[in-house]
């Protein structure tokens, strides 16, 4: 039966020899084809290995919860210290901007403060008519306290340098400060109009905590394209930052000049008294320096690996940190990780329930410091009890009923100073009753209060994992985590039947 025009194939004439084909032309042709086998056999079976080498590689999914300001970051970077050390070390450079701005934070709200407090009185001599003179007993700001204030102006131009250098321009209107002008009520950005801060009618005011957000355009990506180091764009150590120069910049100047009268400012006896009294402890937040400025502010000054650890930057956002850990971090070498830091605000928890498909385990932070502290989104909401609400919550939540949860009572150092000052614990918490007011006895009330939420709240029995920990403490949170890291592995392990 004769074949139709349309049952044809319709490669065959292209597979045909060309018409006219010499003998020579036959022998490129074939080679070229065999050439083209050889690539795509050795592409399939490159593919093949790839989904081979996968299927063997140990991939542990850990996922970081808690709010705002619980330690969360900082646990990451202890993972980080520990388990990819070669790779953390190569970054404490970066992080020396960050600590640059903190201290800066530190002397605003130092400043903030002062700025509330009525100015000081005219100095002898000076002319003042009958209505400027004030009869009530309101205290002043001294004389050396105001002086302090002009003396750290060039301030506010480091803090602005430093948010340029720390936030892409992309990013820069989501976030920046912006300060009422005496004149008409304008807003003016410093990022924008930075001369502006230098203006003799410039003075401190209140703004928002400075944030990054993950991703392509990290901070970290930013301040490595400034360090002129060879291949991987920052340096590799202490040396290669000293050899290269790069530990001098601007910042790290001007807060060398100024460190003496930071240091002034600090230990000023009106300013502690000014803070006590308006119970405002920056001792107890994240990213204080004030007792370590001659140091941090050396104009030869590389962060350690504590000062990375103590150092604040807020992340808005879900930062997911994979890493392998090297030879020298345990025998679990070659073991993939992916650490999930997720943000810790109201705003950002609705974020969360996506990453709790396919995760091995989490680590919940309760800063149990935090019994007499409020929300900052919300003023009416203790922090303690919400980290209990959130506990709740993660305890209940049936998409977590077989996730093994590790909960860290975290930042036990502050509450022991808290406690040691004289703050009694049963007058925030009531069902405190009359314990003994030491941290010992409080972080057991904790620890079983936790416990029976677990307990009570999850669809599923599973073992409670309970820690009471300060993650500045590098010695006893390596340990911690070290025990953390074995459980996960060997439930890990388990699911996947290899052991």
């Amino acid at each position: 039966m004769p074949k139709h025009s349309n049952d044809r194939d319709p490669l065959d004439e292209l597979l045909r020899p060309p018409q006219g084909e010499t003998e020579e032309d036959r022998v490129i042709r074939l080679a070229q084809e065999a050439e083209a086998r050889r690539r795509s056999q050795a592409i399939d079976e490159s593919i093949k290995a790839e989904r081979m080498e996968q299927k063997k590689k140990s991939v542990v999914r850990l996922l970081l919860l808690g709010q705002s300001e619980s330690g969360k970051s900082t646990t990451l970077r202890h993972f980080q210290r520990l388990y990819t050390p070669s790779a953390f070390r190569a970054e404490r450079i970066l992080w020396r901007s960050v600590i640059q701005l903190n201290v800066v934070r530190s002397v605003r709200t130092i400043l903030d403060a002062v700025s509330t407090v009525r100015p000081p009185p005219s100095p002898p001599g000076d002319t003042q008519s009958p209505a400027e003179e004030s009869d009530d007993d309101a205290p002043s700001v001294p004389y050396d306290i105001d002086l302090l204030k002009m003396r750290l102006s060039p301030l506010h131009h480091v803090e602005a340098l430093l948010i340029a250098k720390l936030i892409p321009p992309s990013q820069d209107d989501t976030w920046a400060p912006m300060t009422p002008s005496s004149a008409g009520g304008t807003l003016v950005s410093p990022l924008r109009y930075p001369a502006y801060y230098h203006r003799p009618d410039y003075r401190w005011h209140h703004s928002p905590e400075v944030f990054v957000r993950p991703g392509a355009t990290s901070w970290k990506g930013v301040l490595a394209k400034s360090f002129p180091c060879a291949t991987s764009g920052r340096p590799n150590s202490i040396d290669d930052a000293s050899s290269t120069g790069v530990t001098r910049d601007e910042a790290q100047q001007v807060l060398h000049a100024c460190c003496g009268d930071i240091i002034s400012l600090w230990n000023n006896h009106f300013v502690r008294q000014l803070l006590t009294t308006r119970k405002i402890r920056l001792e107890e937040a994240p990213g204080f320096f004030l007792n370590d400025l001659q140091r941090v502010t050396a104009l030869n000054y590389i962060p350690s690996d504590d000062d990375v650890l103590r150092a604040r930057l807020k992340t808005v956002g879900v930062s997911e940190y994979r890493c392998q850990m090297e030879a020298s971090a345990g025998r679990e070498h070659g073991t993939e990780w992916r650490i999930v830091d997720v943000g810790g605000s109201r705003s950002q928890r609705a974020t969360w329930v996506p990453f709790f498909d396919d995760v091995d385990a989490i680590i919940f932070l309760a800063p149990i410091s935090a019994f007499d502290q409020v929300l900052s989104e919300d003023r009416t909401v203790n922090r303690l009890e919400d980290s209990v609400l959130l506990w709740k919550a993660i305890c209940s939540n049936k998409l977590l009923a077989n996730v093994d949860l590790v909960l860290f009572l975290n930042k036990c150092d502050i509450l022991e100073a808290k406690l040691n000052a004289g703050i009694r614990l049963a007058k925030y918490v009531r069902s405190y009753g009359d314990r003994a007011n030491d941290l010992e006895t409080a972080c057991k009330y904790f620890r079983s209060k936790f416990s029976a939420i677990h307990r009570e709240y999850s669809p599923l029995p599973r073992k409670f994992y309970g820690f009471c920990t300060s993650v500045t403490d590098t010695k006893t949170t390596a340990g911690i985590l070290a025990s953390v890291r074995d459980m996960v592995v060997r439930r890990h392990l388990k699911q996947s039947r290899l052991l």
